[in-house]
């Protein structure tokens, strides 16, 4: 383990830090009340490019030498952001369907009903809303990477390209039918389950441990 090596786990300690500690979560969570887009933006945005580091790190031994890691920061928090918003239209809009009969409800005992509910509202958040979060991601890094992480290069790179980079095949037989059903579902059960603050920052470490489990995985392999 080398020296940039802890110095990646100090920052996502330090990160947690602030969410263990009462007198740094107080501020936490008032923050992420008062400021949803600019919270998620900020965790998100760090979360998941701490996680593109550590991917980077696995498979070539080395974090910085990923070009354009900082647009990738700038998509991940717009990601970020939209998920505050995603999260809260597919949790709210399950509760009033359920209210309206529409989708089935337990209320005794409390805890079989909240995780029943959790369950609806990540199956259908990740059936609908997934798949094309997942695209637009393989897209937006298709052209970082395509450009070589810089901005200038960016206009000369044609959506045709960026397609054509992408392994359907791959992309559909496995991120989409077998990470959602088997990891993300269950994952965001949990997370939905969560105090809604908390939803989104759960959702970052999640993609952190999906980064490290599959490219484990496949080193192995």
């Amino acid at each position: 383990m080398k020296i940039k090596d802890f110095i990646w786990i100090l920052v996502i300690i330090i990160f947690t830090s602030l969410i263990i500690f009462p007198q740094t979560r107080t501020y936490f969570e008032y923050a992420t009340e008062e400021a949803p887009y600019l919270m998620g933006f900020l965790k998100t945005g760090l979360l998941a490019t701490m996680g593109e580091l550590l991917v980077k790190r696995i498979k070539t031994g080395f974090y910085f030498n990923d070009q354009g890691i900082v647009y990738k920061f700038i998509i991940w928090g717009l990601f970020g952001m939209s998920f505050v918003l995603v999260f809260k239209l597919f949790s709210s809009g399950v509760i009033s369907a359920q209210a309206s009969g529409l989708l089935p409800k337990i209320s005794e005992p409390i805890f079989i009903g909240a995780m029943l509910t959790a369950f609806m509202t990540s199956l259908f958040m990740n059936l609908i809303f997934a798949p094309t979060f997942m695209m637009l991601h393989r897209i937006t890094d298709g052209y970082i990477e395509l450009s070589e992480g810089k901005i200038k290069h960016i206009k000369h790179v044609q959506l045709k390209q960026v397609i054509e980079k992408i392994d359907l095949h791959q992309f559909t037989s496995f991120v989409v039918l077998r990470t959602i059903p088997f990891f993300w579902i269950p994952a965001h059960t949990i997370t939905f389950l969560l105090p809604e603050n908390y939803r989104v920052l759960m959702a970052s470490y999640l993609s952190i441990a999906l980064g490290m489990i599959l490219t484990l995985a496949k080193r192995k392999k």
